[in-house]
């Protein structure tokens, strides 16, 4: 079967890709644990698909079903991309005034009432508060209304084909698949200064609940706070910590986030053990890519590219460790099918071929090609 997954061609914007996938499901979850001392044979022992913020992330104003199809960081999400061959989800972790970790992504939380909508930052709320948004879980009981903000300051109602309550940190420990790895991203908002005695406060309560719930399942954090991902290093060295960078695409105030080279030397000069980069950093600037394996440094990376299939075969072939996606059902498809077919599927394929493939489109690139293809992408992508 030829591989129709997801392809650049067809993709006129990177919210609204096609629904035109193979069927085939072929991976091993990756089922042990990170190797998590900083050592020079730290290495994730395979490609990586991760679910971003579980089965995919909600983009309301979307005109793709499949971006409002699941409740973003919700038990079903997680659930959801578990049935998949996936190894890891990512979700992102607040913690409110009374000290518990929740899994939520924007820094405020936007309602209604009589017609007048107001927003509440996520960490001044005590857990009994931000439970009461949204759907609950005891049977006809409704909570208040869920609206989100999109990046243009739009507010949207946030509506979803399958909703969920909304979830603690301990709850998707004990309620989501137990061999599906977690990628907790400790989530601080960008505008504030942090004290580091309030970071360290925020972490053990975290830490708390992964020391005493985590058993055996994969874990790995990360932070685009850069204190917050060093700190969580000092406080604990059972599980890898990864920087996460925008590589460049946004520039901010603390210089240490604003390029994949500020963002090796605070995981070098930190001991962490990798960096998670938005894709377009990485498409831009390849040659890094090379620098940060040579530092046996980990590299995974996000964004909306990742949903476009050549793009995460790209990112393969560059060397680099996973990549986080919404598309869970149609990359992980497309990885099985591009990365690693079985080996009875190949020699069924040559034996049916006469000694040609059948049923494949992994392309086969020289060095040479590779070569240009790694500078002809930054040329690519700034149009």
């Amino acid at each position: 079967m030829a591989l129709k997954a997801v392809h650049v061609s067809d993709v006129p914007n990177l919210d609204h890709v096609p629904e035109n996938a193979s069927l085939s499901l072929y991976s091993t979850r990756f089922s042990k644990g990170v190797e998590s001392n900083r050592a020079a044979t730290f290495k994730i022992p395979k490609f990586l698909v991760i679910g971003h913020r579980g089965n995919g992330m909600n983009i309301l104003q979307s005109t793709d079903r499949r971006m409002k199809a699941i409740k973003e960081n919700s038990i079903v999400s997680f659930n959801s991309a578990a049935k998949h061959p996936i190894d890891f989800i990512e979700f992102d972790v607040q913690v409110t005034k009374d000290d518990c970790p929740v899994i939520f992504h924007d820094d405020f939380i936007l309602s209604e009432d009589n017609g007048t909508v107001f927003e509440k930052r996520v960490t001044e709320l005590c857990l009994s508060e931000f439970l009461c948004f949204g759907p609950q879980k005891e049977a006809g009981k409704s909570g208040k209304s869920l609206l989100r903000k999109t990046k243009d300051g739009k507010i949207l109602e946030w509506n979803v084909e399958r909703d969920d309550s909304l979830c603690t940190l301990q709850d998707a420990f004990q309620q989501v698949e137990p061999s599906l790895g977690f990628n907790i991203e400790l989530k601080f908002d960008d505008h504030i200064d942090y004290q580091q005695d309030y970071l360290i406060h925020v972490l053990q309560s975290i830490l708390q609940v992964v020391f005493e719930h985590g058993k055996d399942r994969p874990i790995i954090f990360s932070s685009f706070q850069p204190d917050a991902a060093l700190l969580v290093r000092k406080l604990q060295t059972n599980y890898p910590v990864y920087f996460l960078t925008n590589g460049g695409n946004e520039i901010f105030s603390d210089a240490r986030r604003n390029s994949l080279e500020g963002a090796m030397k605070v995981s070098l000069e930190g001991g962490l053990q990798g960096i998670v980069s938005e894709v377009k950093g990485v498409f831009r600037n390849p040659g890094a890519v090379t620098k940060i394996k040579d530092a046996k440094l980990s590299l995974l990376t996000y964004g909306q590219l990742n949903n476009v299939s050549e793009a995460v075969y790209m990112q393969h072939l560059m060397g680099i460790d996973g990549v986080i996606v919404d598309l869970v059902q149609e990359i992980t498809e497309a990885v099985s099918d591009l990365i690693k077919p079985s080996k009875e599927e190949e020699a069924e394929s040559l034996a049916e071929g006469d000694g040609e493939m059948q049923g494949k489109s992994k392309p086969q690139f020289s060095q040479r090609e590779l070569s240009f293809l790694l500078k002809l992408i930054p040329e690519l992508i700034q149009h």
